[in-house]
């Protein structure tokens, strides 16, 4: 039996990652239940499949491989991560590929009313503001499913951002070749303002959008032909030099129903049009609004670079999403963790210190397990003798 010391020990190893995984243990008790297709019981359940894909990103694994590998022989991810003797290669890969989807959207939805009702709530004067765009993700040649040209294999992630809380909202999967505006009606909800790139511009969308009562402010191109019904008076110390109610398009041709608003703006040398059914807001805060897309481009190269969603692990459609669905799990509790621990945004600083925080945990499970009588514990050389 072990002394007291060594619960000591252990309690405090495990502090750091429970602390960053508190708020999907709160969800997981009322996921839906994965369950076996057939009379062979499950060789991983659904808890053993999220900790270990969380574990993945977290950790920025390079593959599969590298990460089971640390499942099987690393004493921390034995202990806390997965089954004690690892997952095995074959049940891992079955799992990613064809399970679990239902429970991680579950999941990932429940995390994301977590994560809204935690972090602060900004730009509330602009009201519900979210960033739209998609983003290529490099596949292979056997992923038959992700069409974009000869030679090449490529998916897409189109996704919705929060501007408000700076969190993913919603995630749709599709081969590279896939248009972009179409996912504009599946992220945006009534009431809510999409804030969009020129690939989004639609005269028919502008239309649409205004009768769903979806509101758009949408970068548009220079030579965009404008028809108009009011000019709005210009502030001369602006950076806004047009702001109107106007027609877009030509007549009988593309020209809109409705009519929307632009607004053109100068920062430094570059010219910005932008078509807005937000009457209710000031040019300038206009353009203030459309600045705020770039939010989803940080989060979009910050998601690559630092959670390693974009080495794929799984090669089917379905395995792809559950590994988006995974890296955006990571992040919803990295958003939460780093508001909570510092009162700050995610960071590459604060996900490095919560790494070496767990790498410390390890050791400390390591020194634990080398003597259950306590004798490590007196004995500090076997902390660094057997590691």
């Amino acid at each position: 039996m072990l002394d007291t010391n060594v619960h000591i020990v252990r309690k405090n190893a495990l502090y750091s990652y429970k602390k960053f995984i508190k708020p999907l243990k709160k969800v997981l008790s009322n996921t839906p239940v994965l369950k076996s297709r057939g009379n062979k019981p499950l060789q991983i359940t659904f808890d053993d499949q999220i900790n270990a894909l969380i574990y993945f990103h977290l950790q920025e694994f390079n593959s599969g491989r590298h990460l089971l590998q640390v499942l099987e022989k690393d004493n921390f991810a034995r202990e806390v991560i997965a089954q004690k003797n690892g997952i095995k290669k074959s049940s891992f890969f079955e799992a990613i590929n064809s399970r679990g989807l239902e429970q991680l959207t579950y999941v990932y939805n429940e995390l994301k009313i977590q994560a809204s009702q935690v972090l602060p709530s900004k730009h509330n004067e602009f009201g519900d503001l979210v960033a739209i765009d998609g983003s290529l993700i490099n596949a292979v040649l056997s992923m038959h499913w992700a069409d974009y040209r000869d030679g090449s294999k490529k998916a897409k992630v189109h996704v919705g951002f929060d501007l408000n809380h700076s969190i993913p909202s919603k995630i749709f999967l599709t081969d590279g070749k896939s248009a972009e505006r179409p996912y504009v009606d599946q992220i945006l909800d009534p009431g809510q303002t999409g804030v969009i790139d020129r690939g989004y511009q639609s005269y028919k969308d502008f239309d649409r959008w205004q009768n769903e009562e979806k509101h758009f402010v949408c970068r548009i191109k220079e030579n965009a032909k404008k028809t108009v019904i009011k000019a709005n008076e210009i502030n001369k110390d602006s950076i806004v030099f047009y702001d109107a109610i106007v027609l877009l398009g030509t007549k009988g041709i593309n020209q809109t129903e409705k009519e929307v608003r632009v607004v053109g703006y100068r920062i430094g040398s570059t010219d910005y049009w932008v078509a807005t059914d937000r009457f209710d807001l000031s040019a300038e805060q206009i353009a203030a609004v459309f600045k705020l897309r770039w939010d989803i481009e940080t989060f979009f190269s910050w998601w690559k670079r630092h959670l390693k969603v974009y080495h794929i692990i799984a090669r089917s459609k379905y395995g792809l999403m559950v590994q988006m669905l995974a890296g955006l799990i990571t992040y919803l509790l990295l958003a939460i963790y780093c508001h909570e621990q510092y009162n700050e945004k995610v960071s590459i600083k604060r996900v490095r210190e919560l790494q070496i925080n767990i790498q410390n945990e390890s050791r400390h499970l390591y020194w634990d397990s080398s003597d259950s009588h306590g004798s490590s514990i007196q004995n500090n050389h076997y902390l660094y003798a057997k590691t």
